[in-house]
């Protein structure tokens, strides 16, 4: 499974929390240049940055619910300055506590919860790429190493950027992270092997 991570958008350059229908930074879509290699299946998140990337990418995605962002509630739109500002026992609530959900949106847990639903249901379907959220590909790591979802803060996963997951038949196991899209399409494109 290759995951890869929307393009930049206005609201990752002002570190703030995106809004539903955020487009991708015209300058990011005309960053891609990597050539997709052969899958069975091509999902994506349903929202507007999401579905822009795999159309650059030149990919034919099928929404999947799944894997839309966290939905951050109130603090959608709002820069995490400002939102720290006003509400720093939430925000320290919302980064220590998976379970926090202080924005009235979905918490962390159950962000790494829900992916790892959908993670499940892709076992033995063959390569997939999946077009998606940082938020989102966070998750799917610290599902698929069955860690603890604390971990989910500590990872890092940048605009297009590929993280390649592989079932073995008992598990998911991390291949890498953290590969950047940019350029030329690499050795990855090259590969054929699911």
């Amino acid at each position: 499974m290759t995951l890869i991570s929307h393009a930049g958008t206005r609201a990752q350059r002002l570190a703030a929390f995106p809004v539903d229908d955020e487009p991708v930074d015209e300058g990011a879509r005309a960053e891609i240049g990597w050539r997709a290699p052969r899958v069975q299946q091509v999902w994506s998140g349903p929202e507007r940055r999401v579905r822009q990337t795999a159309e650059a990418l030149g990919l034919s995605a099928t929404t999947a619910t799944a894997l839309r962002d966290c939905d951050y509630g109130n603090w959608s739109g709002r820069e995490l300055s400002e939102v720290q500002l006003a509400e720093p026992e939430r925000v320290l609530s919302w980064l220590t506590d998976v379970m926090a959900a202080p924005h009235g949106g979905e918490s962390i847990r159950d962000v790494i919860d829900r992916i790892g639903r959908w993670l499940d249901e892709q076992r033995g379907v063959g390569h997939i790429i999946a077009v998606t959220h940082p938020a989102v590909i966070r998750a799917a790591i610290v599902s698929a190493l069955d860690v603890p979802p604390q971990a989910f803060w500590r990872i890092d996963i940048a605009p297009l950027s590929l993280t390649d997951l592989r079932f073995n038949g008992r598990g998911w196991t991390l291949r890498s992270s953290g590969c950047a899209l940019r350029g030329s399409p690499g050795p990855v494109s090259e590969r054929s092997d699911g």
